[in-house]
C-alpha cells in the first residue's frame, strides 16, 4: 500500500513498500483509491458541485480507481430545520448528476453524500457512481443526533455493490460505530469499505486519534476490510469538525492521514480477499457464530 501526506496533518510509515509520495507502483490486485475532503458550504449546491467536480478530476490525475467524498458533501450538514434540508436536497434523478459524472474517469467509481429527495421523504443518502451509471444510492440507516429530525431512516445496515475492481462496501458515518455493519460487509464479500463521513470534534486525551477512527482501525483489522473514510474540515454553523479522512489498510493501519489534495493509498486486493492468519487460524472460518 502507497500513502500521501499533506499539509493539514501527517502520517509517515517505516512499513516496507510504503512511500511517502504516494509514487509506489500498486501490486498485483492493487486499488488506488483517494478520500477527498473539498471546501463544503451549507446550502450552496452548484458551488459544492464545482468543487466536488474538481477534486475528482485532481483524484483521476494520481490514478484514483475509488474516489470517496463525505457525508451530505453537496448539500452541507447542519441544518436549521427539515425545510433547509428540503432546499438543498436533490432527487436521484436530477439532470446535475450529469456533470459531475462527466467528470469521472472511464475506469473509477465515485462515492459521495448527498440529501435525497424521494417524494415526501428525506435521506441521508451516499450515490455510488461510475462515468456511465448509477450503481446504487444508500439510505443510512443508523442517524445521529439532530439528524432523527431531519431525515428518513434507511433499510439496510450498509451495501455491497458490484463495481468493475470487485465488491464495494458502502457505509455512512455513525453506521461504523457499529460493529456488525462493517462485519456483515466483509462477511458479504466486500473488498473495501467506502465511509463517508461528517465526525464533530470530540475531546480526547492528547496524542490520541479520534475514537471513530480508531474504532474504523479496529473494524478494518478484525474483518482484514480496508476503509477509506473522507471527513470534513474546518466548521459549519459552530460545529467543528474532527478532519478525519484517512485510509486505513486491511491489517488496520492508518496509510494516509488529512492530506489536502486528498489522502491516496494503494491498497492489496489480494491481502484483502485471503481472511487466512497462518499456520493455524482463519479470521472467518474461526468465527463461533453458533455461541454470539
Amino acid at each position: 500500500m502507497t500513502e500521501t501526506t499533506g499539509a493539514r496533518g501527517a502520517a509517515g510509515s517505516s512499513r516496507p513498500g510504503v512511500s511517502a509520495d504516494g509514487a509506489g507502483a500498486a501490486d498485483a490486485g492493487g486499488l488506488r483509491v483517494a478520500a477527498l475532503s473539498p471546501e463544503i458550504v451549507i446550502g450552496d449546491l452548484d458551488g459544492n458541485l464545482d468543487r466536488i467536480r474538481s477534486a475528482i478530476s485532481a483524484a483521476a490525475r494520481r490514478g484514483a480507481e475509488l474516489i470517496v467524498l463525505p457525508e451530505l458533501a453537496i448539500s452541507g450538514y447542519v441544518f436549521a430545520d427539515p425545510e433547509e434540508a428540503r432546499e438543498a436536497a436533490m432527487a436521484a434523478d436530477d439532470p446535475r448528476w450529469a456533470s459531475l459524472q462527466e467528470a469521472i474517469p472511464e475506469d473509477a467509481v465515485v462515492v459521495v453524500g448527498y440529501a435525497e429527495r424521494d417524494g415526501d421523504r428525506l435521506f441521508n443518502t451516499a450515490a455510488v457512481l461510475t462515468h456511465d451509471v448509477r450503481l446504487a444510492d444508500y439510505r443510512k440507516s443508523h442517524l445521529w443526533g439532530d439528524e432523527k429530525l431531519v431525515f428518513d431512516t434507511g433499510s439496510e445496515a450498509g451495501i455491497v455493490v458490484e463495481a468493475q475492481f470487485g465488491r464495494l462496501g458502502v457505509a455512512l458515518c455513525y453506521d461504523n460505530e457499529f460493529p456488525e455493519v462493517p462485519r456483515r460487509l466483509a462477511l458479504a464479500g466486500a473488498d473495501v469499505l467506502a465511509l463517508p463521513v461528517n465526525w464533530p470534534l470530540v475531546p480526547r486525551p492528547e496524542g490520541e486519534h479520534a475514537p471513530e477512527l480508531i474504532q474504523a482501525m479496529a473494524s478494518a483489522r478484525s474483518s482484514r476490510l480496508p476503509v477509506v473514510i473522507a471527513d470534513r474540515w474546518g466548521s459549519e454553523r459552530g460545529v467543528a469538525w474532527t478532519d478525519g479522512t484517512a485510509i486505513i489498510d486491511e491489517q488496520g493501519w492508518i496509510v494516509a492521514f488529512r492530506a489536502v489534495m486528498g489522502a491516496t493509498a494503494v491498497l492489496s486486493l489480494d491481502a484483502v480477499r485471503s481472511k487466512a492468519l497462518p499456520p493455524h487460524n482463519d479470521l472467518f472460518a474461526d468465527r463461533r457464530a453458533d455461541l454470539y
